[in-house]
């Protein structure tokens, strides 16, 4: 192996705080109910858009008739709010230093805005550890879409054979299938081990630090 490339929230951080403290800020402003913490995690996975239509939908608003004007409060108070609370799950650090010690290079692929992906990690890791950090961005479909798996890999210098993806959701597996990339879940993230399993997750870990073992 070459190359890791990892989802970001539910995979290295723990950002659910920061995604329910905006949407509740965002519905709030709107006027509408707000949402549960929980439902707020199932939403979650499939980029901005589709969390604020979801959640709009869950407060009340059937029709989508406020997603413009939610969508654009939201990128405002996200914006202002991306790294509230967020932290690195417990052995992450641990498992990217040896990572890099072995010589693996490291990028992060997200359906976060890329800006705001980009400001978490360099917070919360630093501008030294990740050799590439991509969010979801214009010209690049989103995941479970592989365009930005197969992007980060030329960025990387990695063959699918010398490429591993890690996530901790459905999005991911399917993003790591559709790529042809050896996939790998995480149990600690934003779905539970039967979610992964019922996608067809080839190997789940229950620690960062397991992940050495596919290296």
């Amino acid at each position: 192996m070459k190359a890791c490339i990892f989802d970001l929230d539910g995979t290295l951080t723990d950002t659910l705080e920061s995604l329910t403290y905006s949407v509740a800020e965002t519905l709030k402003e709107i006027g509408l109910n707000p949402i549960t913490p929980e439902e707020c995690r199932s939403f979650v996975g499939n980029g901005a858009r589709v969390l604020m239509e979801k959640a709009l939908k869950a407060a009340g608003d059937a029709g989508g008739d406020r997603l413009d004007v939610g969508m654009e409060i939201y990128g405002r108070i996200f914006d202002a709010n991306c790294t509230y609370h967020v932290t690195p799950y417990e052995g992450i650090r641990g498992m990217l230093k040896e990572l890099k010690k072995r010589g693996i290079r490291l990028g992060v692929l997200s359906n976060k805005p890329h800006r705001q992906t980009v400001k978490v990690v360099r917070e919360i890791f630093g501008e030294d550890v990740f050799d590439r950090v991509q969010g979801q961005q214009e010209g690049i479909a989103r995941k479970p879409d592989p365009e930005g798996v197969y992007c980060l890999m030329k960025a990387l210098e990695a063959s699918k054979e010398e490429c591993l993806y890690v996530g901790d959701s459905e999005v991911d597996i399917r993003t790591g299938k559709n790529a042809k990339v050896r996939t790998i879940g995480v149990s600690w993230g934003f779905r539970s081990r039967e979610v992964l399993e019922s996608v067809g997750a080839e190997a789940i870990i229950d620690a960062p630090g397991e992940l050495l073992k596919f290296i």
